[in-house]
């Protein structure tokens, strides 16, 4: 796999080829993202949720973001890594939002970061591309403003927000972001905000008109079963497969069955007699 740039997303929204995009928290989840292929990975600040168990993204700071980017590069060098800015990150002041996204970029080799908001987030956004980080925006359903928006509920279902987020997406780009992020959007919106931009566009819950496809890997794998969007599919149920597991190994100790002599280290047999012979 070749290592993704900005370049290779914006040459493959040119030919009309999608772009596959899936979250990662860890080392050994990034190593399989990368023997996949997946073309951009998130370290997204859903971790809070689907990996620490917090019952929003809130909680989650720029501490417990970095390791965890850390590990998602050593795991897949080639995929294009973004670090999400988790709350409060980038929204005090743009000298915050440049320190904290300067941290992903050199502590965590990300290639891009990226903020939730719409206009609102212009001059961040010129403000960390003046400083080289290249910016993911995130429109639509935005978690961090989920108490704002009334909880995790779709966007831009009436003509006049559609058209706050059609202008919205034209407001970042003209600001400098390399891609978009639309979550929670109708199909309809996603695909002409799509048409629209020069950059590419990335859906979750945007229906399958923009430029690639984005989930969080716990939902797809059935590992996060709190509760399941509407726009997840699962394309597995490993989480069932896992506690089958468990639940067979906790059969074996029980029962005595594991682990057997095959998993055992053994001794020269005139070592264990003597060893017998002095500790009977």
């Amino acid at each position: 796999m070749a290592k993704i740039t900005i370049h290779t997303l914006r040459e493959k929204k040119a030919k009309g080829e999608k772009i596959t995009f899936l979250t990662a928290y860890d080392y050994p989840f990034a190593i399989l993202e990368q023997k996949a292929g997946i073309d951009v990975v998130l370290v997204g600040d859903s971790m809070g949720m689907v990996v620490l168990g917090y019952n929003s993204t809130l909680p989650v700071t720029m501490d417990l973001m970095i390791p965890h980017v850390k590990a998602v590069r050593l795991g897949a060098p080639d995929a294009y890594l973004v670090g999400d800015m988790p709350y409060m990150s980038y929204q005090i002041s743009k000298t915050e939002a440049i320190r904290n996204a300067g941290r992903f970029m050199a502590e965590g080799a990300c290639d891009a970061v990226k903020l939730e908001g719409g206009r609102e987030m212009a001059e961040t956004v010129r403000a960390l591309t003046d400083a080289t980080v290249p910016v993911m925006a995130h429109i639509g359903l935005t978690p961090q403003a989920a108490a704002q928006l009334g909880g995790f509920k779709a966007q831009g279902r009436d003509i006049k927000t559609a058209q706050r987020l059609i202008e919205d997406a034209e407001i970042l780009e003209q600001a400098g972001v390399s891609s978009i992020l639309m979550e929670g959007v109708p199909a309809e919106l996603a695909e002409i905000i799509t048409k629209r931009s020069s950059v590419p566009t990335f859906g979750i819950g945007a229906g399958p008109h923009c430029d690639g496809q984005v989930l969080v890997i716990h939902d797809m794998i059935g590992m996060f079963d709190r509760y399941t969007p509407k726009f997840v599919k699962r394309y597995r149920e490993i989480g069932n497969q896992i506690v089958e597991a468990l639940e067979e190994f906790k059969k074996d100790v029980k029962e005595g069955n594991f682990p057997a002599k095959e998993h055992c280290y053994s001794m020269p047999a005139e070592v264990a007699e003597e060893l017998k012979r002095i500790y009977k």
